[in-house]
């Protein structure tokens, strides 16, 4: 079987959109998410906030069915890593490596198939808030977790270095 090889390249269907801070004498406001901006297929059905200490990752993994829509906003910044598994995609094989975080907040739409993880690559505590299109396990946490944890598996070609 030969060895698969990832082309450095935007990915079919990843949507990135910058999230400019307003700042006054309080502080600052950022718009995380608008229906009017985004894809009624990457509505959100719920949300949740992590926060990753610095040089810790989280993932990769991948969701069959579940659309996520990550913010960036700091106060750390983040190494995102994309890599799309989608066999009938135009830009199946293509990887993407990009950092957001505090100096340049970003959303970032992550369709389904695509694995991801992202690192803290700064010195404090990172916050990241996910808004994906599916609840997850379910109505009632009913159901199996739409996920695909390649982090689990010492032997994966998806590595977050």
């Amino acid at each position: 079987m030969s060895e698969r090889v990832f082309v450095e390249a935007d990915i079919d269907g990843v949507v990135l959109r910058e999230l400019p801070s307003h700042v006054d004498q309080r502080g600052w406001l950022c718009e995380l998410y608008r229906t009017d901006e985004l894809d009624p297929d990457s509505h959100p059905t719920m949300a949740y906030v992590s926060a990753t200490h610095p040089g810790i990752a989280r993932g990769p993994h991948e969701h069959v069915e579940q659309s996520d829509v990550f913010c960036f906003i700091g106060p750390s910044d983040f190494l995102l890593l994309l890599w799309d598994n989608r066999p009938e995609s135009p830009t199946y094989n293509h990887h993407m490596r990009l950092t957001f975080g505090q100096a340049k907040p970003m959303l970032v739409v992550i369709p389904p198939g695509i694995v991801h993880g992202y690192l803290n690559v700064g010195d404090t505590m990172g916050i990241v808030m996910n808004l994906p299109n599916r609840l997850y396990r379910g109505e009632g946490r009913t159901e199996a977790v739409d996920e695909i944890r390649h982090e689990e598996d010492a032997d994966s070609i998806y590595k977050m270095a």
